[in-house]
């Protein structure tokens, strides 16, 4: 169970991830944010390019390794968790429309945290 959650979400952040470093616009269109010099461009490849796919090869090596799967499962449940946690909190801040993006991101993030959760109190 935990080794088909692990590959299933280093898919996801390895994809993303790859899409962003090829194309960093593509996370400042979704969220609709506008890359403005140099510098926007190199943070969005590199927070949403090679950040996420970071966390996907991480997700991979705990999935094949059973001496990492504790530690995979405990930065997804930290910092999964603590990014919906902050995205939650941002969307009640703001008085502005949010869109299917920040709902999507949400949900997506809340899942893997409550089931990378779910999987590290069984694993110990």
């Amino acid at each position: 169970m935990t080794r088909a959650f692990l590959i299933l979400i280093a898919f996801i952040f390895a994809a993303y991830g790859v899409a962003c470093i090829l194309d960093p616009s593509l996370p400042a269109r979704l969220a609709g944010l506008q890359i403005t010099n140099g510098d926007g461009y190199a943070e969005m490849s590199a927070m949403y390019g090679g950040l996420q796919t970071g966390v996907g090869v991480f997700c991979l090596l705990g999935a094949f390794r059973s001496s990492m799967e504790r530690s995979v499962l405990l930065l997804l449940v930290l910092g999964i968790g603590l990014l919906a946690a902050t995205r939650a909190l941002g969307a009640l801040r703001t008085e502005e429309v949010l869109t299917v993006y920040t709902w999507g991101a949400l949900a997506f993030e809340t899942f893997v945290t409550a089931a990378a959760a779910a999987l590290l109190s069984r694993a110990r």
